[in-house]
């Protein structure tokens, strides 16, 4: 499809990060044990059966990722095959049918290629959001796995996940919730784990912080990640740890920084329990991270009903998360050499 490539007449610069309607999504089906031919729809509307096993059983999965203007004019997605292969691996856990990996690929391509005029320009801080998704659309009723399913990707153009431009710095509530369980659904990208967290999430945000931060669920003592984004955390003694569960999701974003840190910054790195009680003296730097918000440190953490200032006075951003971060944009965005080859870019 070869389509006009003049950009949209939008503050692209302003943008929030919310759904805007884009021209086409790839849909493909699976029925009778195999997908057939997808292919790009005009409607954003998904055609439902009131049985189906996502509404009522949650039997659905999705992904997040970006494609962004280099700084040379070309367009880039980032570690894509990580993508799939967390959702195969999602997918198996929910007994939904693999997406071949070309098929993946091929329909992000498509999409983000066929909406080329709402991809943002270099230079204006936003990006184009690709969301694939797998959902059990066929009849059903009984508590059993779907016998017909869709691939879905969607695009949509959003500025940062926060509402600051550039580097912001957020705060944690620590949750009295658990987000999920050690032998749980925590480490796969599942939708109901989101639902869960949703009250976590407003609960903390009551109590003055932008997300809550999970503890584990067995002795509460242990931080296992945001309620949107995994925990990067640079310490007093020079090393640059993150936390080892296996209620989290591995997140792309926190493994490309951990690789950045020990490469390119010469850090000791360690993925490991943190004692949040115990360690927080000798934490130097906190951030979130994740393909929405990318990085973001952590001013103040909220726990035994207190706040914990973390870097000075908790509001400023620290050189290590700033060099972090722009490293891994500056590879993002084509500003930087990309060294270790995690760009894959699109032939438009």
């Amino acid at each position: 499809m070869k389509l006009k490539k003049g950009k949209k007449d939008l503050d692209w610069a302003g943008l929030g990060f919310n759904y805007i309607k884009t021209d086409y999504r790839y849909s493909a089906i699976y029925e009778n044990g195999r997908w057939g031919t997808g292919g790009l729809l005009s409607d954003e509307q998904i055609s439902i059966h009131e049985g189906a096993p996502s509404l009522h059983y949650a039997q659905q999965c999705f992904e997040g990722m970006k494609a962004q203007t280099s700084k040379d004019g070309r367009v880039s997605l980032f570690r894509p095959s990580l993508n799939w292969e967390r959702m195969r691996l999602t997918a198996s856990r929910l007994l939904m049918p693999e997406v071949p990996k070309e098929l993946f690929i091929q329909a992000i391509e498509e999409t983000v290629a066929a909406n080329y005029s709402w991809i943002p320009p270099y230079g204006s801080g936003a990006a184009l959001y690709v969301r694939p998704l797998l959902i059990g659309v066929g009849e059903n009723l009984g508590l059993k796995p779907a016998e017909k399913y869709e691939f879905r990707v969607f695009v949509s153009p959003v500025g940062p996940y926060y509402k600051e431009s550039g580097l912001a710095v957020i705060n944690l509530a620590v949750s009295d919730m658990d987000r999920a369980a050690p032998n749980g659904t925590g480490n796969f990208k599942a939708g109901a784990n989101y639902a869960g967290g949703l009250l976590a999430t407003l609960t903390a945000q009551q109590q003055g912080a932008n997300e809550a931060l999970y503890l584990d669920a067995v002795e509460h003592r242990y931080i296992d990640e945001a309620g949107s984004a995994n925990i990067i955390i640079s310490m007093k003694d020079g090393s640059f740890i993150t936390p080892s569960s296996k209620a989290i999701l591995s997140s792309i974003t926190r493994r490309s920084l951990m690789d950045i840190a020990q490469s390119e910054l010469n850090l000791r790195t360690d993925e490991r329990p943190i004692d949040l009680r115990k360690e927080i003296l000798d934490f130097n730097e906190v951030a979130a991270c994740g393909t929405a918000a990318v990085l973001s440190p952590v001013g103040e953490i909220w726990f035994d009903n207190k706040w914990h200032k973390i870097f000075k006075d908790g509001k400023s951003v620290g050189p290590v998360m700033q060099t972090m971060y722009d490293l891994l944009v500056g590879i993002q965005k084509g500003e930087r050499q990309d060294l270790f080859k995690w760009l894959r870019y699109i032939d438009l």
